[in-house]
């Protein structure tokens, strides 16, 4: 067992580590599980679930605004930087289908605007290989490309 002196502690710890960016609870289970026994971890990660600083359903949410505002990327590539960061599959599931036709708008514009860089140095058909291989749907390579 533990003190309540160790586990203020160690949550001031963790606390910090998910203040400082919004993190997922397998990032926060990576960073300390070497260094903060188990039965400690696991307590303080439901602490702080329940206090709502750490939830991954809220982390889905604002890393895929953020990734709609800064980047373009595929569904695919959504989805698997999501998987990096350990979150559950069926959760990401979910979001992407709640959210359907919202993501797959973005990835046509996506799309759209790496064809429109790439148009300058590559055919028609480069473009279309290049897409492929970044993970956009058949579909919207072909809406893109007419």
């Amino acid at each position: 067992m533990y003190t309540i002196e160790e586990f203020d502690k160690e949550k001031s710890k963790v606390m910090n580590y998910i203040m400082y960016k919004k993190r997922t609870e397998f990032e926060v289970k990576n960073k300390f599980e070497k260094t903060i026994q188990k039965d400690l971890l696991c307590d303080i990660i439901s602490y702080v679930k329940e206090a709502g600083y750490l939830d991954d359903n809220d982390y889905i949410k604002r890393a895929v605004q953020e990734f709609m505002a800064l980047k373009s990327l595929s569904i695919k590539e959504i989805k698997y930087k999501l998987y990096q960061k350990g979150i559950d599959k069926n959760k990401i599931d979910d979001f992407i289908y709640g959210n359907k036709e919202e993501l797959e708008e973005y990835e046509i514009d996506s799309a759209k605007r790496i064809a429109l860089k790439k148009e300058r140095t590559m055919p028609k058909e480069e473009i279309e290989i290049f897409l492929l291989k970044k993970g956009y749907r058949q579909e919207t390579i072909k809406e893109v490309l007419k």
